[in-house]
C-alpha cells in the first residue's frame, strides 16, 4: 500500500535544491542562445567562450588559465585555441611577465566576433532589467554569496571580481549604508556596482581574497 504524504508539500524539494534547479534551467536557456549565435559565426561553444574570456584582456592570458576557466584539459583548450588561430581570431605573443611564456590575444577580427557574441544574451539581460531595481540588487547580492560559498569548494574558476581585487576594501564603513570601498577610484562601492568581471582588476593575495569572500558571505 502506498504511503500518502502527511501534507501536500511533503515531497517538495528543499529551497536550496530548487535554487540549483532554477539556475540550471536558466543556464540551459543561456547556452541555447549562445549556441545559436556561435554557430552562425562558425564556432563551437568552447571557441565562443574563449573569445569572450579574451575580450578586454589587453595583457593576454595563458593557455593553462583558459583550461581552468573552461574546466577542460589543457589539450582540449589547445585544440580550440589552434582552431581560433587558424580562423584569424586569436594571436599568440610573448607574455609580458615572462618572455619564455606565450600569451593569447584577440585579433581585431576576433574582437569584432566577441562583440557580436556579447549581444547573444541580450534577451536575458532585458529580462533581468525588467525586475524592480531593489530586487536586482537582492539577486546580485544572493549570487555573490552563492559564489562565495562555491569558492570554498575549489570548483569555481578564478574571477576578475571586485571581491578578489586588491583595491576592494570590505566593510570599511560598517555603520554606513554603503560599507565597502574601492581604493582604485577612492570611493564607496555600493553592492549594485560590484563587478563579476572588471578590466581594472588586480588580484589580491589568496589569504586576503578568501577573507573578502568570507566577509561578504
Amino acid at each position: 500500500m502506498d504511503i500518502q504524504p502527511e501534507t501536500p508539500w511533503d515531497s517538495t524539494p528543499d529551497i536550496s535544491a530548487r535554487i540549483v534547479t532554477a539556475i540550471g534551467r536558466i543556464a540551459t536557456v543561456l547556452r541555447s542562445g549562445m549556441w545559436e549565435v556561435s554557430t552562425a559565426e562558425g564556432l563551437n561553444p568552447a571557441q565562443a567562450e574563449i573569445l569572450q574570456l579574451l575580450q578586454h584582456r589587453t595583457r593576454g592570458v595563458r593557455l593553462s588559465w583558459l583550461a581552468k576557466q573552461l574546466s577542460i584539459s589543457a589539450a582540449s583548450a589547445s585544440d580550440s585555441v589552434a582552431a581560433l588561430v587558424s580562423k584569424g581570431l586569436v594571436r599568440k605573443a610573448r607574455a609580458e611577465d615572462d618572455g619564455r611564456a606565450t600569451a593569447l590575444h584577440l585579433t581585431p577580427q576576433g574582437e569584432q566576433v566577441a562583440q557580436r557574441l556579447a549581444h547573444a544574451l541580450s534577451f536575458a539581460d532585458s529580462a533581468a532589467s525588467r525586475l524592480p531595481p531593489a530586487q536586482q540588487v537582492l539577486m546580485l547580492t544572493g549570487l555573490f554569496k552563492l559564489i562565495a560559498e562555491l569558492q570554498k569548494t575549489d570548483r569555481f574558476p578564478e574571477l576578475r571580481a571586485c571581491l578578489s581585487c586588491r583595491h576592494f576594501e570590505p566593510n570599511k564603513y560598517p555603520a554606513q549604508e554603503v560599507p565597502h570601498h574601492c581604493a582604485l577610484v577612492n570611493a564607496p562601492l555600493p553592492i549594485s556596482f560590484l563587478r563579476i568581471d572588471c578590466a581594472e582588476h588586480e588580484p589580491t593575495d589568496p589569504v586576503r581574497q578568501r577573507r573578502n569572500w568570507e566577509a561578504f558571505a
